[in-house]
């Protein structure tokens, strides 16, 4: 955590060094700024001015920043800016910037600018490689910089509540990497509180827990065997929907669309959806209705009109001794719907009106893919990210009234600005007459250095009668059978190692 205020001590190198060169804010008086902040008394750098954004940025490199590592990144904090003795907690409004400007016309460009001139010194550093910088105080074209949180909110439902219209709000204003501290910042969340907050926060764009010096421990663990459980259900469901967040990412850099979306940005034909801020869509294929109430095992959940939907979730699976068993380790429908469809046929919910869906603790929050989409996913559970590199994918492909869905699939090395030059992959998906699935690169570069990654599974939601052979050829190769399933029930299809790269195009045929 780096603040912009600087401890007022001539024993501080930084802050005789700022004040030995002017780079303070000033009072109308031209004197250098002083109030009360976390050290005591403080004066505040002046990033308005580009000359102390230029200095700010070279403070990151190692001869000036002790115990500094080619994997620390950044959280600036408390830079609206806070000033614990200010009206209204922060600066006066006749202070000076850069230029003779008053605060009063710049305030919410203070920590804009902080932000920027943190990346820079996070460039400085290392070149060529992606910053990540965390701020809560931001402004129109802080998305380029930073990712923000909405701040020091309290462990209590109502706050859980208000994360996604919060979220929401910040999302279509342009600022995509967005979150809100899992469990509350202040005050202590029960079990029941904070493994519904996971719940929700696991389907958000930024995610994290963080709380408060004076609260109580919350590690997962401390809670016992069954809420650790259920948190490492609702983590695991993040880590799988990783390669789907990565490639809404993308769309947000190149597009500015937002990652998080209100639900009539999708559906602006369903009326319905206009006051809907109870739910969002992670993209434009996934439905996610946070549980915001005590004591709920069920919930109704608006689906709306203008498309079929299925259900999509990690919770946990109930055996038939009744013991919580992870769902990863009860087989593919398990994980996916919580338990194997008995008696009907087909999954899917019509849209345009409220279903009731099971919600308890073990089910997680209910999760829906809408009908026309393809999400890919990677199912094996790793301790990190990093670890996932080489893992294979499995896309969810769930069909429209057409047997027809539309996806596709961004991957880079996940941490350099090489995809600037074109090393990337990019490939669309899409499903046609329930009879073709296929791969494509977008664009006409091919990048070849990524690792190679395979297509591991093919899950076909809504597919009515099964295919009596599967074949898939890969682009410049011959074609061949793949093994395949089929649940009549749950009108559910798994293809399973077709024998092709992710890496490259291909083409699945559905005889």
């Amino acid at each position: 955590i780096i603040d912009p205020h600087l401890k007022a001590d001539n024993a501080y190198p930084v802050y005789a060094d700022a004040k030995r060169q002017g780079f303070f804010v000033k009072t109308k008086d031209g004197k250098d700024f002083e109030g009360h902040c976390w050290p005591g008394g403080s004066s505040w750098l002046d990033y308005l001015s580009p000359e102390v954004r230029d200095y700010w940025a070279s403070r990151f490199l190692p001869s000036n920043y002790q115990g500094s590592t080619q994997h620390l990144y950044t959280w600036n904090d408390m830079n609206e800016p806070s000033v614990f003795n200010g009206p209204e907690i922060t600066m006066q409004k006749d202070l000076l910037h850069h230029g003779g400007v008053e605060h009063r016309d710049v305030h919410n460009l203070y920590g804009f600018y902080m932000t920027v001139a943190t990346q820079a010194g996070h460039e400085m550093v290392r070149p060529g490689r992606r910053p990540f910088i965390l701020s809560r105080a931001f402004f129109a074209g802080s998305q380029r910089y930073a990712a923000v949180w909405t701040g020091d909110n309290m462990a209590e439902w109502e706050h859980l509540e208000a994360a996604t219209p919060m979220l929401l709000q910040l999302s279509v204003t342009g600022i995509q990497f967005c979150g809100a501290d899992v469990g509350g910042f202040f005050g202590n969340p029960d079990p029941e509180l904070l493994v519904r907050w996971y719940q929700a926060a696991a389907y958000t764009p930024f995610f994290r827990g963080h709380a408060h010096i004076d609260t109580k421990r919350r590690e997962p663990w401390l809670f016992g065997d069954t809420v650790t459980a259920q948190v490492r259900a609702a983590l695991r469901s993040r880590y799988r929907v990783l390669p789907y967040i990565y490639t809404l990412f993308h769309r947000a850099h190149a597009s500015g669309a937002p990652v998080l979306r209100p639900l009539w940005m999708e559906f602006s034909h369903d009326e319905a959806t206009f006051g809907l801020d109870n739910a969002f869509m992670l993209g434009p294929a996934l439905l996610v209705h946070p549980v915001t109430r005590a004591g709920l095992n069920a919930v109704s959940v608006y689906l709306p009109a203008g498309s079929a939907w299925y259900p999509f979730k990690a919770g946990l699976y109930k055996d038939a001794e009744g013991e919580g068993v992870p769902a990863q380790k009860k087989g593919l429908l398990g994980r996916l719907f919580g338990s194997k469809p008995s008696g009907t046929k087909g999954l899917s919910y019509a849209g345009g009106a409220s279903v009731s869906v099971d919600a308890t603790l073990d089910d997680g929050v209910p999760v829906f893919q809408r009908a026309g989409s393809i999400v890919p996913t990677r199912e094996r559970a790793r301790r990190g990210s990093a670890a996932m590199g080489a893992d294979p994918y499995t896309l969810h492909v769930a069909l429209d009234e057409a047997g027809a869905a539309r996806g596709d699939l961004y991957a880079d090395d996940g941490d350099s600005t090489k995809y600037a030059n074109g090393e990337f992959d990019h490939f669309a998906l899409s499903m046609a007459g329930g009879k073709q699935l296929s791969s494509v690169r977008v664009g006409t570069t091919a990048y070849t250095g990524g690792v190679v990654t395979k297509l591991e599974r093919v899950v076909v939601y809504g597919l009515a009668a099964p295919p009596a052979a599967v074949t898939c050829q890969p682009e410049g190769g011959a074609a061949a059978s793949s093994e395949f399933s089929y649940d009549k029930d749950a009108q559910v299809l798994v293809v399973r190692n077709p024998g092709v790269a992710m890496n490259a195009g291909w083409t699945m045929t559905f005889g």
